[in-house]
């Protein structure tokens, strides 16, 4: 019956991957039912508890589809704590006593990397479409699995500025003067990660950022809380905004534009992660086969996120053969990220 069951759901899976779509086709707007479209189901839990507890970073609403798609595909309950990367990471550690979750999705790869060095992660090397993940977003240990991203990138009111493609370094010109805003990288893991390789790719370079602090750039708070200051028109600009969110308020109607600066940013995968202290494992391993399932990443790319797969693209947002990058070294980046955040912070209370 056991053998019935499981083939049934597998040409229920097969059925279903024929009527999904590219997200950069015309049904990419269109929000995907809970299916069985992944596999996850066959490798959903057979005893542990019938759950799973996931602690995921912003955006809300894709953390909800997610959930929902996950249970309806496996039956399987999700316990769901969102949070930043740094409120994650701070759950974490006071939970290291009694560990409570089971898969954490953070929105820095250096944070993921820093896990892992740890020794806190479970390899998962039969991971379901690991395979189809752009180059480097996936570690060789299969421990770090980039399902989704975003890029940093310099947004505007256009209210206040009509255009704008300056270089990081020309944001420091005294044009710009009190006019820009910039996320707590003590708060957002991307923005930590995106000064971490700004600083590696130009071997420590902080004049552009040492000019921009001069001249009134002001630490903003958290993602979110970084852009309403530019969506209130308190500030002109922000530098090292993550772009999904300033994609999800321009489609809004919001009077802001983006762009990446000629020299390059960072794209920034956001590692999913099996926990070594996980208490549902075969369940955790269905959740991590899920986010690389077609079904949630045709839901990432409705999030404005770049989707983790390459044989995925977008056509809401830039994708990622369009963004230039700057040369970093993740590893590096894992070492000096701290202390580059914590230098920003200060530069900018001077």
């Amino acid at each position: 019956m056991k053998a019935f069951s499981r083939t049934i759901r597998m040409i229920l899976a097969s059925a279903m991957a024929f009527s999904l779509a590219a997200c950069g086709s015309s049904s990419a707007a269109a929000e995907p039912t809970a299916s069985a479209a992944t596999a996850a189901a066959e490798e959903s839990a057979s005893g542990n508890s019938g759950e799973v507890t996931v602690y995921m970073p912003s955006p809300s609403g894709l953390n909800e589809k997610y959930v929902s798609g996950f249970e309806a595909a496996t039956g399987i309950k999700v316990n769901l704590f969102e949070g930043t990367t740094g409120e994650i990471l701070a759950r974490l550690e006071a939970e290291k006593d009694n560990p409570v979750a089971d898969v954490v999705v953070l929105a820095s790869w250096s944070d993921g990397l820093r896990m892992k060095k740890q020794g806190g992660l479970v390899s998962y090397p039969d991971a379901k479409n690991a395979d189809k993940l752009y180059d480097g977003w996936k570690d060789e240990d299969n421990m770090l699995f980039g399902t989704s991203a975003s890029a940093l990138g310099v947004i505007y009111n256009t209210t206040l500025i009509d255009s704008l493609d300056a270089d990081w370094s020309d944001l420091a010109s005294d044009k710009y003067k009190d006019m820009i805003a910039i996320p707590d990288p003590t708060k957002s893991g991307s923005c930590k990660d995106f000064l971490a390789g700004y600083m590696n790719a130009t071997n420590e370079d902080w004049s552009a950022f040492e000019g921009m602090a001069a001249n009134g750039m002001t630490v903003a708070g958290a993602n979110k809380a970084a852009l309403e200051t530019v969506l209130t028109g308190e500030k002109a600009i922000l530098v090292a905004g993550v772009d999904y969110n300033a994609y999800a308020n321009i489609a809004k109607g919001e009077p802001i534009n983006i762009y990446y600066p000629a020299s390059g940013t960072i794209i920034n995968p956001r590692p999913a992660m099996i926990l070594s202290t996980a208490k549902n494992m075969d369940n955790a391993k269905a959740f991590i086969d899920y986010l690389m399932s077609d079904e949630a990443q045709k839901l990432v790319a409705n999030a404005y996120l770049l989707p983790g797969r390459s044989d995925i693209s977008c056509d809401n947002r830039t994708n990622v053969a369009d963004i230039p990058q700057l040369d970093h070294d993740w590893s590096w980046m894992m070492d000096h990220a701290d202390d580059v955040a914590a230098k920003l912070v200060s530069i900018c209370q001077k």
